[in-house]
């Protein structure tokens, strides 16, 4: 059994090295143009299904990167993906356009050490999304010109994690979450200047510039269960997380069109591969879940994150303004004791999330609200199939913005093993 269960953590283990490098783009939004990008408040799909919750509660059959400390209610092996797409419609008051993305969105391992008391994890997720294509047109002060911007941007920051909970005393549990962090995030600005007549004028230039990073992280968190009746509880949590200042370096470069990213090419290089770092500010979430055993949950969650405080690589001021996040989430199991049932025993979610984001722009308030479904449907005694759907909507045709309409599909899987428990009996 122990050369069994080698074999499985060996695959598991290589299907993360595999991927790392195919980490999909969770976010096209037209706003990760700003900042860092999209941060990730909603954590794995099963959260993602209950409008991001997970500081306060988590069940055994899937694994929870949101909280650490809830990783002791994994009593059995645990490996966990999913796959997304998301399309958008943007909306600028003028027209429209289409844009869409996905791919792999995480891969989570959840391993007991002692089942009950002290659990262990790793993975590999995103802490931010960057995937942009803009045009912006504008006329150039005190002339008859105009300029056309084309701006694109691609990348993030990625993290691969090992977890740890511990059951420090009956119904208290802390948790702490480390990250190694990598990616590179690429943006280029395209200048074109047109007179009257659509004809080009002086030279078009482009401004290239590559961010990659190398640092590490961590979270912590804590998990109280306050029994409220023999088959009820209230179960309250909290989260910190600290990257502080993500090192890296950095290229920019100021160009003719299609020579900016080329080290050895004629242009105004601004940075050459230089060692810094950005901010990336404190994040601080609280929870509040009521729960029927094997029935019905329901969830109350908020999160914090103030991104005035955030500062980029170059020290640029930026008009972010501090990230709120509120999840209301619930979950129902009809008959989790009905074997001749698939759909009895599954698992179905739903959620509420509101969020205002970073972005403030023309003295305007980003924010994001949307609605989420899903479900964990048994395959057989203990893997499931996990499903989530997610529509919404961010920004505002007010004041020259664009107003983004989304819709979001998860696919993963939960693939669950208790043999880890058992003992060799017959060679």
């Amino acid at each position: 059994m122990l050369s069994k269960i080698g074999f499985k953590l060996m695959g598991v283990l290589c299907t993360l090295f595999l991927f790392h490098q195919a980490q999909g783009q969770t976010s096209s939004s037209t706003y990760s143009a700003l900042g860092i990008g999209d941060f990730n408040f909603g954590g794995l799909s099963h959260n993602q299904a209950m409008g991001g919750l997970g500081i306060s509660f988590g069940t055994g059959w899937n694994a929870n990167v949101v909280n650490p400390a809830l990783t002791t209610q994994n009593t059995i092996f645990n490996f966990q993906t999913a796959f997304n797409y998301k399309r958008i419609n943007v909306d600028n008051g003028s027209s429209n356009s289409l844009v869409d993305g996905g791919g792999l969105s995480y891969l989570a391992i959840s391993l007991p050490i002692k089942s009950g008391k002290f659990t262990t994890g790793m993975g590999l997720g995103q802490i931010t999304s960057i995937n942009y294509r803009l045009k912006v047109e504008s006329p150039v002060n005190n002339s008859d010109l105009k300029a056309s911007n084309f701006l694109e941007g691609d990348g993030g920051i990625s993290e691969a994690y090992v977890n740890f909970g511990y059951l420090l005393a009956k119904n208290l549990s802390i948790g702490f979450h480390g990250s190694y962090l990598f990616g590179s995030s690429i943006r280029s600005n395209q200048l074109i200047v047109y007179d009257q007549n659509n004809v080009e004028v002086g030279q078009p230039s482009e401004y290239y510039e590559r961010l990659t990073v190398s640092d590490v992280g961590f979270k912590t968190g804590i998990h109280y269960v306050l029994k409220a009746s023999e088959k009820s509880n209230f179960h309250v949590g909290a989260i910190y997380q600290k990257l502080g200042n993500v090192n890296g370096s950095a290229f920019a470069k100021l160009a003719a069109i299609g020579q900016a990213s080329r080290p050895n090419s004629d242009g105004d290089l601004i940075a050459d591969n230089e060692k810094g770092s950005i901010y990336i500010p404190n994040r601080y979430g609280f929870g509040l879940t009521y729960e029927k055993r094997n029935k019905f949950v329901v969830g109350l969650e908020g999160q914090y994150q103030d991104f005035a405080e955030f500062t980029n690589f170059f020290g640029d001021p930026l008009s972010l303004q501090a990230a709120q996040k509120v999840g209301l989430g619930v979950q129902f199991i009809p008959d989790y004791l009905s074997f001749d049932s698939r759909w009895k025993r599954s698992t179905f979610r739903a959620g509420l999330e509101w969020m205002q984001t970073p972005y403030y722009i023309n003295q305007t308030t980003i924010n994001d609200i949307g609605i989420n479904f899903g479900t964990s449907i048994p395959v057989n005694q203990l893997s499931l199939l996990n499903l989530t759907f997610k529509a919404g909507r961010r920004g505002t045709l007010d004041n020259g913005l664009i107003r983004e309409t989304y819709f979001n599909v998860a696919i993963g899987f939960s693939l669950n093993d208790n043999s880890w428990f058992y003992k060799r009996v017959f060679e």
